[in-house]
């Protein structure tokens, strides 16, 4: 497991969360060679199975950026990565990144890192004050109707946009770059051709088609420096089991989540001399 001590803050960090991504969804899909591009930086070419802390989008990315990220399905409770400073903390361990502030988003920023939050559903839409909370946190937040879940395309434009984030980067500067990625939310039928109902299928669908353009992304990172990178779902979806269909609801399916955290290493940018980012 990768101590945060030894990361923070001389990498940069990348947060990917998979909004409504089942564990077995994930998992197929990379067994079936559709997620190449995640295959090639998940540790071991796997996802681990880990349960959640939100069975939906808010609560469960509030205790993210509050250092509770999901946790082992088994019963051991590891240090976590990251915490913030409170009254007792029974998985504070040695390999855990102490913020002394609410948060890790506001954590990072006190240590000069840039916060970027590129949204994908609409607790990230900036459209209502509810939709604020979660992308206030961050100094920088983009969202619009092309990367809602709503639009087929919704991760090449927030690629583009990351893409974008790490054009402006400056060289000196660690960044935190974070996106949630609405394709894998539905609707996903329409990555099925001629389906008209979401499935356990579309969603599988939905993730080899946002792996595509993540591929984009994950080339273009080591050009910046080295990476702390993590990737999970924020909840499942349930397709019908049990007689349960969406989320937001205690059932296996939807508390059951993939989860990875690794290291992508920094490359020189050719004709330039690597620079790691410096502490501020």
């Amino acid at each position: 497991m990768i101590n945060g001590n030894e990361v923070i803050p001389s990498h940069h960090v990348l947060f990917v969360t998979f909004d409504s991504l089942r564990y077995d969804v994930a998992r197929a899909v990379l067994h079936g060679g559709r997620s190449p591009n995640l295959e090639r930086v998940l540790p071991d070419g796997l996802w681990e199975e880990r349960r959640t802390q939100g069975s939906f989008t808010f609560p469960a990315h509030m205790s993210f950026f509050s250092g509770f990220l999901p946790v082992p399905s088994g019963p051991g409770r590891p240090g976590r990565l990251f915490a913030c400073h409170s009254m007792r903390g029974t998985t504070i361990h040695e390999r855990t990144y102490v913020f002394d502030a609410p948060d890790i988003v506001n954590g990072l920023a006190g240590l000069g890192y840039r916060t970027v939050c590129i949204g994908g559903v609409g607790f990230f839409s900036n459209q209502t004050k509810l939709g604020r909370v979660l992308p206030g946190l961050f100094q920088e937040s983009h969202w619009s109707s092309r990367t809602g879940a709503d639009e087929p395309e919704s991760t090449r434009h927030q690629v583009d946009i990351a893409l974008a984030a790490l054009r402006d980067q400056p060289a000196d500067k660690p960044l935190f770059l974070f996106l949630n990625i609405s394709a894998t939310h539905t609707p996903t039928h329409v990555y099925l051709p001629g389906e008209t109902a979401d499935s356990w299928e579309s969603q599988c669908a939905a993730l080899g088609y946002a792996d595509r353009h993540l591929g984009r992304l994950l080339d273009a990172l080591p050009g910046h420096g080295s990476w702390l990178a993590l990737f999970c779902a924020d909840h499942g979806e349930a397709y019908g089991e049990d007689g349960y269909t969406g989320h937001g609801i205690a059932h296996p399916c939807v508390w059951t989540v993939p989860y990875a955290e690794t290291i992508i290493p920094g490359r020189p940018p050719e004709g330039r001399p690597s620079v790691a980012p410096k502490a501020v």
